[in-house]
């Protein structure tokens, strides 16, 4: 009996992302032209990583060989692939996670003679009854993607031409917007009429009987509740209203105490551009979520002190572990997350893993809306400091 196949399309000929879901040992994805003579073939086993280019002239397939490919299919829960085309500098990649440079495990460098060859592939074949189509990317993986956004003042020469940054400009229109709407001066924890405001949330948090304190102490079970964990909370002060384009109310100020970390999560799909307004936070890069204890160690990590901006696009940087390793202050971030344009299934939920190492849903809520919170920190504070 034949496999069902189907086929979808790059957006632009000769380069473009397929990410993809598997649900069988074996891969096997074609991309070809119009004419059918110009044909790559990816085969990924568990041990390896095949693929084959059809010669026309010949009428034969030729290996094309990564010496240092030395694996294959992951059979880790919450695994998915991606496969990435550039006819412009004649390079092919697969990978296995978010599409990205960190998560490769297999890349081939064709002669630049083989350029045309590679510009006429636009057709991508699977079979229907194993794969699943994530998302097509217009544009091919070509460098280490940066994770701190800075605008077009604060940008020199050297800093594109290193990519030591990613541009703001850079970010979807969805992102620019919420970039807009939070790295401004004045969008600052200690202002002219409330000094003291990151002073107040740290008596708070350190007193018992103020809210914070008592308020992290309540949520000790939210993503475990057979395992309660002080250390695994945080504070979700919101502001604004949820309008529905968003996994809760768009615009979060979580407050990480001293120590305290997030589970392993991610992030519905959603974009999100995220500040340090105090502190700093240290956060882990996962290439999936993985439903099993101890499955996958993070591919990388980074520190975001304050004012640094970082991001999330739906490809890049959703699954994440957030941490404040301080042993002397807290950490308070400003997080702002949207549905991109094309999003129509507005999966509402972060999915996490907890204590067992199983995939949980949690939907994102409040602890108390920002303006509320913001006078009842100056109460305890004009009570202990009057």
């Amino acid at each position: 009996m034949t496999t069902p196949t189907t086929t979808t399309n790059f957006a632009v000929n000769g380069q473009g992302v397929f990410i993809f879901e598997n649900h069988e040992s074996t891969i096997e994805i074609q991309l070809y032209d119009t004419t059918s003579n110009n044909v790559l073939i990816f085969e990924i086993i568990t041990e390896h990583v095949n693929v084959h280019k059809y010669n026309p002239e010949e009428s034969k397939y030729e290996p094309c060989i990564d010496p240092n490919n030395r694996t294959g299919i992951n059979l880790l829960p919450g695994a998915y692939y991606w496969i990435s085309l550039n006819a412009q500098t004649q390079q092919i990649y697969v990978g296995v996670g978010e599409p990205r440079l960190d998560t490769v495990i297999y890349q081939y460098q064709f002669a630049a003679s083989e350029k045309s060859y590679l510009e006429s592939l636009d057709i991508i074949r699977y079979h229907t009854d194993v794969t699943t189509p994530i998302r097509i990317l217009k544009d091919p993986i070509t460098r280490a993607v940066p994770l701190l956004v800075r605008d077009t003042d604060h940008l020199s020469m050297l800093d594109i031409a290193k990519g030591a940054y990613l541009p703001k400009a850079n970010l979807s229109l969805t992102s620019q917007k919420l970039h807009n709407c939070i790295s401004g001066e004045r969008f600052v924890l200690d202002d002219d009429d409330f000094p003291h405001f990151s002073d107040a949330i740290e008596q708070s948090i350190a007193t018992p009987g103020l809210w914070c304190y008592e308020k992290l102490q309540s949520k000790s079970r939210e993503f475990n509740p057979d395992h309660p964990n002080l250390l695994e909370t945080y504070l979700r002060i919101t502001l604004g209203e949820n309008n529905g384009e968003s996994p809760g109310i768009p615009y979060v100020m979580e407050i990480w105490p001293k120590q305290h970390y997030s589970p392993i999560h991610s992030h519905a799909a959603a974009s999100a551009v995220i500040r340090v307004l105090h502190g700093s936070i240290n956060v882990r890069l996962y290439p999936f979520l993985c439903a099993k204890k101890d499955g996958i160690e993070p591919f990388g990590t980074a520190v975001f002190k304050k004012d640094d901006i970082t991001w999330i696009s739906p490809s890049l940087n959703q699954t994440h572990q957030l941490i404040n390793t301080s042993d002397e202050q807290t950490c308070v971030t400003i997080q702002c997350y949207m549905y991109e344009e094309p999003d129509t299934q507005h999966y509402d939920y972060f999915d996490y893993l907890d204590e067992d190492g199983n995939k949980q849903k949690y939907e994102p809520d409040s602890d108390m809306d920002f303006v509320a919170f913001r006078e009842l920190m100056q109460q305890e504070w004009q009570a202990s400091n009057p």
